[in-house]
């Protein structure tokens, strides 16, 4: 008599595979960083070069824009862990994340070809704002709220005028500054300087 091996019941649908997923996004940042914009940029071409179908990606991604979105916040590091302790301890970590974000070769390639078509694609950018940029203003600005409500920061602090002035004197050093390496200390100078303006 032969015994039959007990047979396991299959969860319904097809399990999302991480490495299928992975390879797709990396083939949409390599052929974005080839220069290649969006318009230009395919499902097919993205399938190709992942080796994938095209129906893998269409199970993940409604259409391009969305998966070119969620490709481009994969080249952000996740956010740091903040102290808590100091309102300066706290901004020099998130700048210093800003650096490296822009220090990468990769993401600053990619990061201009997106640029030129920003404005052709708005919905894609709303995205990218959405899941890649806003989390980390938000971050910025729940720390300058904390320091308005322990009072280490003036109470009449404008926070988004904070978060404009802090971000984009990294972002000019980052992008406009004269080529050369930035200071290793470049967060802590930053905040040094703003912070006596902010505080209370």
């Amino acid at each position: 008599m032969t015994i039959q091996e007990p047979v396991t019941a299959r969860p319904a649908g097809r399990p999302r595979s991480e490495k299928a997923e992975r390879a797709i996004i990396e083939a949409t940042l390599d052929l974005v960083g080839d220069g290649m914009g969006v318009a230009e940029l395919s499902i097919e071409a993205i399938a190709s070069r992942a080796g994938v179908g095209k129906t893998t990606i269409y199970r993940r991604w409604s259409n391009k824009e969305e998966l070119v979105a969620d490709a481009l916040a994969t080249l952000k590091a996740p956010l740091p862990p903040l102290g808590g302790e100091s309102v300066r301890d706290d901004l020099i970590t998130l700048l210093q994340a800003m650096r490296e974000d822009k220090g990468r070769s990769r993401t600053r390639c990619v990061m201009n070809v997106m640029m030129s078509d920003a404005d052709r694609y708005p919905a894609l950018m709303e995205r990218f704002q959405k899941v890649a940029i806003e989390p980390r203003k938000e971050a910025m600005r729940e720390v300058l709220r904390r320091g308005i409500r322990t009072g280490e920061l003036r109470a009449d602090l404008e926070v988004e005028m904070g978060l404009a002035i802090l971000s984009g004197t990294m972002i000019w050093y980052t992008k406009w500054a004269p080529p050369g390496d930035l200071p290793a200390d470049l967060p802590e100078r930053i905040v040094d300087h703003v912070l006596p303006g902010f505080a209370a």
